[in-house]
């Protein structure tokens, strides 16, 4: 139980602890106890003034710290005080209207100046306002003036919607013809502060300045007009003068007193000399026309030249009042420096056409020397193969009349030999045929099955005699191409893959790629270097040094690569070391063909033409193939008649007077008639017969030819099942 309230204050404490200290000290010397009761009454009366004495101190100290926070804190109040009243003076000051609004846009404090035009609302405008109430009284005032087609609170609402823009500035017109201009920005605290200014006198100004625009613009044009280094005249809608510079006289050499406001452009235009002369498409009519005109004119450009002195460049173009304005521009230097360019460029000309005339006949020398290549590539196969068929079909009849094992051991040694160097002239040719720019092909609908059926069949026995699975897939598939030269390409392709594979196998087949068929040729063979795959498309290029010239000469892949180009078959490789090679070629595919495919069963040996008694009429102008030939199938029991040329058969026909079961004729006779020409002499005189043409020539238009007369074509050198089957066919339509 304590003796004092500790809700007292100090000074009240001290009181009430003196006074206890008095009563008991009192008690102590008057006390009516005489014992040692009073002593220890005395002892706790001096120990509790010590405390009390104690505590005094403590509430001194304490009383002289509140002083002192008492101080500070009214020093402090006076600086609040002070800025507060320094701010208040500060924006009192400002010009403008000043208002702060907090975080929670409720209005801290303005100056008298802020709102003073509204007079009805000044008054109302104090600290704790919502910025929504101030917007409500300003847009409720009678001295703000709005327009027509706006009321107030629509224009209260779009006030509201600045407010939510960072930074704000617009005007607001007043009554009685004032302005202010009212700005909002954004404190670091999300504050804001509005600043309103009287734009009065700046808006009046700017009215002034508008009332004299028009003479302003007129000498600022004036003076721009002047500084321009052409010469520019200004027409109005009724083609009158309004405004020009000093550049325009000069120019057109026009008197200064008829450049006048006021002046015509009719006028104008015929004071100017008749030395003037309208050029480039344009005449002094079509240019009055122009300018009088009351449509919408085109911007409009020409030159005009004064003599042998001066050329100006005149452009006419319109405005948006109807008007127009024109530009003059001394282009003499230009022109004569194009002019000296023209000369320059024509002399420049003149050296690339004869430099151009030099690569010509260049081109054409190498185009002659190319062509003279080709035709004596041609020739010389030819001339080669006459003899060489000849060999053959001397090597065909001895085959039969031979039976020693070791002499038909020579003699097939004899047709390998034969038949690599027809090969060779074949690739040769081939090649001489795939470079000159007369080749055509025979694009037609081909069945794949169609290439790759015979193609199994041969190269089965090749792949074979190695040790090798050759697989070919059948195809459904329809391209459109070359027969004759897809057959070749996928046959060089084949006879590549088997002659450099080792062990494994080889498989071609075709998969549809989009819109084309994609043949593939795959071997196991040992692959080809990155390096090397370009170059293995050259001309006796073989990757195998070792390999014989019986393998071959490495002209296979040169053939097919020339004719894929020629073809517009795309032709790809991918090949991998130790692991194999494949070639691809992409072939279109023939949509809605009509194919028919001819099942043909060729017997390769003459069987039954001995006991037919056929005759056969034999042209041919080599002596040596025509005795080849005539050997080899009168051992088949066929008789033959022989004539070197056209004229010496026709003669023979006619002294003999019989009409031969079939006709073999050579396409090139000499001087006289070819084949063709003399299969349709003996046709007017004997009727149609089964006839062949026999010839080393391998050219588009023999073959469009025979196939117009629908006759055969049997290639050089012969072939020996072919010639049967010709034979029998022969047979078969005569009868016999």
């Amino acid at each position: 139980m304590s003796l004092i309230n500790p809700n007292d204050t100090l000074e009240r404490q001290n009181e009430k602890l003196l006074k206890i200290a008095d009563s008991l000290m009192r008690r102590v010397e008057y006390g009516t106890s005489q014992s040692g009761a009073a002593y220890a009454q005395f002892e706790r009366a001096a120990l509790l003034e010590k405390r009390v004495r104690e505590r005094t101190l403590e509430l001194e100290r304490t009383l002289d710290l509140l002083h002192d926070a008492n101080a500070q804190l009214a020093r402090a109040n006076d600086e609040t005080e002070a800025a507060r009243r320094n701010l208040a003076d500060a924006i009192e000051t400002i010009s403008e209207g000043f208002a702060l609004f907090d975080p929670q846009d409720v209005l801290v404090l303005c100056n008298s100046r802020f709102c003073r035009d509204f007079k009805d609302t000044a008054t109302e405008l104090k600290p704790g306002l919502p910025f929504d109430s101030y917007v409500d009284r300003v847009s409720r005032s009678k001295y703000l003036s709005l327009p027509e087609t706006q009321d107030r609170n629509a224009w209260a609402k779009m006030r509201r919607k600045k407010h939510t823009e960072r930074r704000v500035m617009f005007n607001v017109r007043l009554v009685e013809d004032r302005w202010l201009q009212v700005s909002e920005q954004r404190t670091k605290n999300n504050g804001t502060v509005v600043l309103q200014t009287d734009i009065t006198d700046i808006m009046r100004t700017e009215r002034q300045e508008q009332a004299k625009l028009r003479d302003k613009q007129t000498r600022m044009i004036r003076a721009t007009l002047d500084h321009l280094n052409q010469g520019v005249c200004i027409f109005d809608e009724n083609a009158q003068l309004v405004g020009w510079n000093q550049k325009i006289g000069t120019l057109l050499s026009l008197p200064a007193r008829r450049l006048r406001i006021g002046a015509t452009f009719v006028g104008l235009l015929d004071d100017l000399d008749d030395e003037y002369e309208f050029t480039r498409g344009i005449d002094r009519g079509s240019f009055r026309r122009w300018a009088v005109s009351d449509g919408l004119r085109q911007p409009i450009s020409f030159e005009v030249q004064r003599g042998d002195s001066a050329i100006l460049h005149i452009f006419g173009r319109a405005m948006p009042d109807r008007g127009f304005v024109i530009s003059c521009t001394d282009v003499t230097a230009e022109r004569e420096a194009a002019q000296k360019l023209y000369e320059l460029n024509e002399i420049l000309e003149q050296r690339v056409m004869e430099r151009t005339l030099e690569l010509e006949d260049a081109l054409s020398a190498a185009e002659r020397a190319n062509a003279s290549k080709s035709r004596f590539v041609a020739a010389a196969s030819h001339d080669l193969l006459q003899p060489l068929s000849a060999a053959k079909l001397f090597m065909a009849s001895l085959s039969d009349k031979l039976d020693a094992p070791n002499e038909q051991a020579v003699l097939s040694k004899a047709e390998t030999a034969l038949e690599a160097a027809e090969q060779i002239i074949d690739a040769l040719l081939n090649i001489s045929k795939l470079e000159s720019d007369g080749l055509s092909f025979d694009i037609r609908p081909v069945a794949l099955r169609e290439v790759f059926d015979p193609l199994r069949d041969e190269m089965g026995i090749l792949a074979a005699q190695k040790g090798l699975r050759l697989r070919i897939l059948d195809s459904s598939l329809v391209v459109k191409t070359d027969p004759s030269y897809l057959r070749r390409i996928v046959q060089n392709l084949l006879t590549n893959a088997i002659r450099y594979t080792d062990t494994g196998r080889v498989v071609v087949g075709a998969r549809r790629n989009g819109e084309s068929a994609r043949i593939e040729v795959w071997d196991t063979g040992p692959g080809i270097a990155e390096e090397d795959q370009n170059s293995i498309f050259e001309e006796f290029r073989r990757l195998d040094t070792k390999a014989s010239n019986n393998d071959g000469l490495g002209l296979g892949l040169a053939i097919v690569e020339r004719a894929c180009a020629r073809l517009g078959h795309p032709l790809g490789l991918w090949s991998e070391l130790g692991r194999g090679s494949c070639f691809m070629l992409n072939v279109p595919l023939a949509h809605d063909a009509e194919l028919s495919t001819r099942n043909k069963t060729i017997n390769a040996s003459p069987i039954g033409l001995t006991q037919a008694g056929l005759i056969a009429l034999l042209v041919e102008n080599d002596p040596q193939l025509r005795r080849a030939i005539s050997i080899l199938i009168e051992s088949w029991g066929v008789s033959v008649i022989e004539a070197e040329d056209a004229e010496s058969a026709l003669d023979l026909m006619d002294d003999l007077q019989i009409s031969p079961d079939a006709l073999l004729l050579d396409y090139q006779l000499g001087d006289g008639p070819t084949g063709t020409e003399l299969y349709e002499e003996l046709t007017r005189r004997l009727g149609r017969l089964p006839c062949a043409i026999v010839s080393a020539e391998r050219s588009t238009h023999l073959r469009q030819e025979t196939r117009r007369l629908e006759i055969e074509l049997l290639l050089k050198p012969l072939d020996r099942a072919k010639l049967i089957e010709f034979l029998q066919s022969a047979a078969l339509r005569a009868g016999i």
